[in-house]
């Protein structure tokens, strides 16, 4: 855990400065593709099968597969066993044959090569057990594009079905090192897909997506020294935000995309300050402490700041008000809890807490102040809530292995999104894509 190394007790530390260094002692190597291994069962989960497409043999990709693993992963639906049955969008299923096999729902449909190259996808959703049609689309994409498109079927069946917005399109970003070589990677939200955004052979930490879903913020050691940088991920021109003396990390942007709330050290100490997110204007101080106060995080209605601080002795997590105040402390079991994280519903804050020696992920109900730990792991690091609350992503160590996981907020399904033989670090999941 790089994480845990650091010593709060040493005024002239913060944590995330130390995170590049000690993170160039580990060793990795990042495969190109991930492998999706769901476990756990939960309470109540939809049967749906998911058949495979009229075409699919001749795709590049498996719509099916894809849009089974992605609903399976989300915790709110079990997958039925279809065979070789394949079904597309245009035929009527025998639904009674279908609420045998114990299907609620079935998806159907087609992939297509056009003449020009493309790929039409066709689907349909259907009630298994009304025999209701619940709607249908069609894409015609470059054979690039297959992935996306299998995920916003995904996400046109989740949310038909649960109601909630589906995230299965979006994307996450972390950090690796191969070698000398650090890479910040954008990747699908179930691993897939990873395209280094950033290479560099100093340490690149703290990846923070913008609200644009296209802006990353990052500190990077480029200058021998930690800097936050801006850099559009379909770009190859970083924008320098903040290089003020001493140490500049931990960003994090406000909802509206205008500031950052970051730490700097720039008059002594590690504290917060709110950064405009253009440059150029004199940055915010939000507190006055002799304390280190860390990793910011902002509640979606842009109104409240939680951070780690460890003005009462060691990091424990606090809030107050994005335009500064009187902190208030959030946490009061176990004496070190760190990396907090805030669903957009604001339902749930989620955490690291050091448990007899065991680094875990809690989550808190905040309206109550019920804390679960929801891992059996020990080495848990930097959780991020999915755009829609349901999900949680974190790094943690599993059969010896590093690995990003991801997890219901109930910690009862659980998707390792594991490199052959990786370490990757500081996963951050993205906003909704427009």
């Amino acid at each position: 855990m790089i994480w845990l190394s650091i010593d709060w007790d040493n005024r002239e530390i913060m944590n995330k400065f130390l995170i590049g260094f000690l993170f160039g002692l580990l060793s990795l190597s990042v495969s190109a593709q991930f492998r999706v291994e769901v476990s756990g069962v939960g309470l109540t989960q939809l049967p749906i099968a998911v058949v495979t497409f009229r075409g699919d043999d001749a795709s590049p990709q498996k719509i099916g597969s894809i849009v089974l693993s992605d609903l399976e992963r989300s915790g709110q639906f079990r997958g039925i066993d279809t065979g070789n049955i394949q079904l597309d969008e245009v035929a009527r299923p025998e639904f009674s044959n279908w609420r045998q096999k114990g299907a609620d729902a079935l998806v159907t449909g087609s992939v297509t090569k056009l003449a020009d190259g493309r790929f039409d996808v066709r689907f349909r959703l259907w009630d298994a057990v009304r025999g209701q049609d619940l709607g249908a689309h069609s894409y015609a994409v470059s054979a690039g594009e297959l992935r996306l498109v299998a995920h916003r079927v995904a996400d046109f069946v989740y949310e038909k079905l649960t109601g909630d917005k589906g995230v299965f399109s979006t994307r996450i970003a972390y950090v690796s090192k191969v070698g000398k070589v650090y890479n910040l990677w954008v990747a699908d939200a179930d691993g897939e897909n990873a395209l280094s955004a950033l290479k560099s052979t100093e340490p690149i930490i703290s990846p923070a997506w913008a609200p644009n879903g296209s802006d990353l913020a990052y500190v990077s050691f480029e200058s021998r020294k930690p800097e936050i940088w801006v850099r559009d991920v379909a770009s190859v021109k970083p924008r320098l935000l903040a290089s003020f003396k001493g140490s500049n990390s931990a960003p994090a942007w406000s909802p509206d995309g205008k500031m950052l709330a970051a730490t700097l050290t720039r008059d002594g100490g590690s504290q917060l300050y709110l950064i405009d997110a253009r440059g150029g204007a004199e940055p915010k101080r939000l507190a006055q402490s002799s304390s280190i106060d860390t990793e910011p995080t902002f509640t979606s209605d842009g109104r409240i700041i939680y951070f780690v601080s460890d003005r009462g002795g060691s990091p424990q997590i606090y809030r107050m008000s994005a335009a500064g105040g009187n902190p208030e402390r959030v946490t009061f079991n176990g004496t070190y809890n760190i990396s907090p994280t805030v669903s957009a519903d604001g339902r749930w804050l989620a955490y690291i807490s050091r448990v007899s020696g065991a680094f875990k992920l809690h989550v808190m109900e905040l309206a109550s102040g019920a804390v679960n730990a929801i891992t059996d792991t020990t080495a848990d690091e930097n959780p991020s809530f999915s755009p829609n609350s349901r999900l949680l992503i974190y790094a943690t160590q599993q059969q010896g292995r590093e690995a990003l996981m991801t997890t219901t907020v109930d910690g009862k399904i659980k998707a390792r999104l594991a490199g052959q033989n990786g370490d990757i670090r500081e996963p951050d999941w993205g906003p909704m894509q427009k």
